[in-house]
């Protein structure tokens, strides 16, 4: 049997069980989180932007 993750749950699933491992790591691991979520939109649109720059080079 295949597991199937959805992508932006695994990032949730990493804080909620860090929290009940290890706090401190779970605090770390949020920040980091945070970031990527706040960035994420502008790498996205960087990578179209090249794509398109490419296809039409």
């Amino acid at each position: 049997m295949r597991l199937f993750f959805i992508l932006t749950l695994i990032p949730a699933d990493v804080a909620e069980r860090l929290l009940h491992i290890n706090l401190s790591l779970a605090r770390q691991a949020r920040v980091v989180l945070d970031i990527n979520k706040s960035e994420r939109h502008i790498r996205g649109g960087t990578a179209t932007k090249e794509k398109y720059l490419h296809q039409h080079a």
